[in-house]
């Protein structure tokens, strides 16, 4: 287990000299941010984020995320060129020594919430999730703006990609997800990269939109479309543990050897589809991390890890769940659990 942090660049608050100083910190978790999905990352930005990186200690080795394309996810015309791109960057981060690229493949938002600062009792605030919240909001009106919402989508701009996939089911989004594995992941072979796909979060389809990276039926279905190591997954517990019927120490265990980065956090369900963030610890909530844990261990895992979303904490501000604070908590306790677990 290499232990990492998630970092945005020189214009994140949270520096690198402060990420080495976190006990048995391995690396960071980076990407080009200045390029648009679909672009190709020159080598001069990935050299500079690895540069970066070693001149403080730590490595490069994970990338989150290259982004796929919306018209990738809906089989459009430019699909097979934009793939064509998506496969340079594999190749050139391959080259630099990037050995695991995490991505998603949820349509039109990323990972959503209602609040991004709910009250905790002990003073502390984090994301927080309503269904009911959400989808009162209309993505057509100005009223979204949360994490996972890009507001580059003009409104006539967001109506046509709704518009188009509403033609979309999840069967056909799993037909595209299809052509877009078997044309990357000979890729990632070459080059030495692993694939990580991570979970939609929340798991289950908002808007109209489908979702299909939700639950252990579907990381069977997934893993199947390519079968090899290069083909894997990004194992979220907050993403998957929101839904309650996901039992995720068997997960962990039955796909531990095809998991190559691990994002762990806990969180609170608080009702159905309504969860909140918080400490990293089994105790803060409704996920069993030290049974989780002992599954990815007892399966095989020997990946990347990451602590996922914090919350702030001690007056910290910054960039809403990627504090420093309360996720160097999370990576010391998560470190702590693998020692203890490993040592038997």
């Amino acid at each position: 287990m290499k232990m990492t942090f998630r970092w945005y660049g020189e214009s994140d608050p949270v520096t690198l000299e402060k990420i080495r100083q976190i006990p048995r910190m391995s690396g960071i978790v980076s990407a080009v941010y200045d390029v648009s999905p679909g672009e190709i990352w020159s080598r001069e930005s990935i050299a500079h984020i690895k540069e970066l990186a070693e001149k403080n200690g730590l490595e490069f080795e994970v990338v989150e995320s290259v982004p796929v394309p919306e018209e990738i996810k809906l089989g459009g015309q430019k699909a097979p060129e934009l793939i064509e791109n998506y496969c340079e960057n594999i190749k050139r981060l391959g080259q630099a020594g990037v050995r695991c690229v995490c991505y998603n493949f949820m349509p039109v938002f990323d990972w959503l919430r209602s609040e991004l600062e709910r009250p905790g009792a002990d003073g502390s605030n984090a994301l927080a999730y309503d269904e009911a919240t959400v989808l009162s909001m209309n993505p057509l009106t100005s009223e979204l703006s949360l994490p996972g919402w890009d507001e580059s989508y003009t409104k006539d701009g967001l109506r046509a990609l709704l518009e188009r996939y509403s033609q979309i089911d999840e069967e056909q989004l799993w037909q595209n997800l299809s052509a877009f594995l078997k044309s990357v992941i000979p890729v990632a072979e070459r080059y030495g990269v692993n694939m990580a796909i991570h979970p939609d979060d929340p798991p289950w389809g908002i808007f109209g939109l489908p979702r299909i990276i939700t639950c252990e039926k579907n990381l069977e279905r997934f893993l199947s479309i390519v079968d090899s190591p290069a083909n894997g997954l990004t194992f979220c517990t907050g993403s998957l543990g929101a839904n309650p019927e996901n039992d995720l120490p068997t997960m962990a265990k039955k796909f531990a050897k095809r998991i190559h980065f691990a994002h762990l956090r806990n969180i609170r369900i608080t009702g159905d589809r309504k969860f909140e963030e918080v400490g990293h610890p089994t105790e803060c909530g409704s996920l069993d991390m030290y049974a989780i844990v002992k599954s990815l261990h007892e399966g095989g895992f020997d990946g990347y890890v990451r602590p996922d979303h914090g919350r702030m904490i001690w007056g910290e501000t910054g960039r809403y769940g990627y504090g420093l604070y309360d996720r160097a908590l999370g990576a010391t306790y998560l470190t702590g659990l693998f020692e203890a677990i490993e040592r038997g």
